[in-house]
């Protein structure tokens, strides 16, 4: 699922448990990571549940192919929204992209708690790092 369509959803959601039930599904969907890349390396520092996330480019230009996971439902789905935003775009367009905007008007900042706000947050920051290291001087 593409970021306009869970931003087309969200909006026929009504603000709470559906949207926390499309979030805990967007989770179940997401392709789970090999545990050999579960390690300190990969781990989001910042996250209040367990998160590790890697990237690889590809292509020409460049794209990077993001894989995350966590032990958590919920984040999972924070996950997969992130996903959704910035998997196979270039090093330029991930740090041209504003998160933000996007997050406002999925409306998580009024629905999630300041810890998981503070992790994806510290997700997004780990992609922006990982476009940084893919194409330096971008």
């Amino acid at each position: 699922m593409d970021i306009d369509e869970i931003v087309e959803t969200f909006e026929l959601l009504e603000p709470g448990e559906e949207r926390y039930r499309f979030l805990i599904d967007l989770g179940k969907d997401l392709p789970g990571m090999p545990d050999a890349d579960k390690t300190d390396d990969h781990i989001v520092r910042g996250c209040l549940s367990r998160v590790w996330m890697t990237a690889s480019v590809h292509g020409a230009p460049a794209r990077l192919a993001l894989v995350a996971d966590s032990d958590a439902f919920i984040v999972r789905g924070l996950i997969a929204i992130v996903l959704a935003l910035f998997d196979g775009h270039t090093p330029a367009e991930i740090l041209a992209t504003d998160a933000d905007a996007v997050f406002a008007r999925l409306g998580l900042e009024q629905h999630l708690s300041m810890g998981r706000r503070n992790g994806l947050h510290s997700m997004v920051q780990r992609v922006r790092l990982l476009a940084a290291e893919a194409a330096p001087g971008v």
